[in-house]
C-alpha cells in the first residue's frame, strides 16, 4: 500500500493536472494540516483515492463544521453527522478518532494475513495565542485517553494498536521547534511509545533546509514530516523503511 502524505505546502507537483501520472500507484492520501480545503478537493478529484486529513492552525475556515466544540456557534439544528457531511470534500477527517478501514487491507508481515488498516488522527498544535485548534498539552493527553479504549480493542482483535497516527503537530523533541507555537507535545510522546503505531504522520514543520531530518524512527514508530509530499508504504519492511528513509531524507 503506498501512502502518499501532505501538509503546510501547495505542491505544483500534486497541485498538477498530470499528479496521478507522476504518483501512478498511490492508494491512499493522508492530510497533515494547514491546507485550504479546496487543495483537499482537488487531491481527492485527481487521484479518486481514500484520502484522510486533520486540520492544523491556519486554514481553519471550515474547522467549525468538523470540531464538536464549534457545533454550538452553528446557527439551526443541523446534527454532527449532517453538518460533516455536507462539508466533507470526499475526504474523512480524523480529529481525535480511531477509524478500522476494512477497504485498505494489506498483508501482516507478521502473521501473513490479510489486515485492516488501523488509524487514528489528531487535529491542531500547541497553544500559544488563544486561537482556534490550539492545545495544552494537558488538554491533548485527555483527549488522546479517549481513544484508549479503541486502541485496546483493536490490539485483542488485531494484534496491535495502531498503523497510523496521523497529526499537524509533533511529538516533543523530534522535529518541533522551540518557539511557542512549534514546540511538540510530551503527550504525543507517551501516546507513541505506548501504542507504538507503525507510522506517525505530522505536518507544522516547514522544511527549508533539506538536511533537516524529514524520516526518523523512534522507539517502535517512523515518524515521517508530510511537509508538501513525501511517499511512505505499508506493510513496513527493514529494506522498505531503508528506501524511504533515504528518499525522504535527501
Amino acid at each position: 500500500m503506498k501512502i502518499l502524505c501532505v501538509s503546510d505546502a501547495i505542491d505544483p507537483m500534486i497541485y498538477n493536472q498530470n499528479a496521478r501520472e507522476i504518483f501512478p500507484d498511490i492508494d491512499l492520501i493522508l492530510c497533515a494540516g494547514d491546507l485550504p480545503m479546496d487543495y483537499i478537493d482537488f487531491i481527492v478529484s485527481v487521484f479518486n483515492k481514500p484520502t484522510y486529513f486533520v486540520f492544523g492552525n491556519h486554514n481553519l475556515k471550515e474547522f467549525k463544521y468538523y470540531d464538536k466544540s464549534e457545533l454550538s456557534n452553528l446557527t439551526g439544528t443541523r446534527t454532527m453527522q449532517d453538518t460533516s457531511s455536507s462539508h466533507a470534500h470526499g475526504g474523512q477527517y480524523l480529529g481525535f478518532t480511531s477509524e478500522v478501514n476494512h477497504e485498505l487491507s494489506f498483508t501482516d508481515p507478521v502473521t501473513g494475513k490479510k489486515t485492516p488498516l488501523l488509524i487514528a488522527g489528531v487535529p491542531g498544535s500547541m497553544k500559544y495565542n488563544n486561537g482556534q485548534n490550539q492545545y495544552t498539552d494537558g488538554q491533548m493527553k485527555r483527549r488522546l485517553l479517549r481513544m484508549v479504549p479503541r486502541l485496546l480493542y483493536n490490539k485483542w482483535r488485531y494484534g496491535r494498536y495502531l498503523d497510523i497516527f496521523l497529526t499537524h503537530a509533533t511529538p516533543r523533541h523530534i522535529h518541533d521547534k522551540e518557539d511557542p507555537c512549534h514546540k511538540g507535545f510530551e503527550s504525543m510522546n507517551w501516546f507513541v511509545e505506548k501504542f507504538k503505531p507503525t507510522f506517525m504522520v505530522h505536518g507544522h514543520i516547514h522544511l527549508y533546509d533539506m538536511r533537516e531530518e524529514r524520516i526518523g524512527k523512534y522507539w517502535d514508530t517512523v515518524i515521517v514530516n508530510a511537509y508538501a509530499h513525501t511517499v511512505i508504504e505499508l506493510p513496513l519492511t527493514e529494506d522498505k523503511l531503508k528506501e524511504i528513509t533515504e528518499r525522504g531524507n535527501q
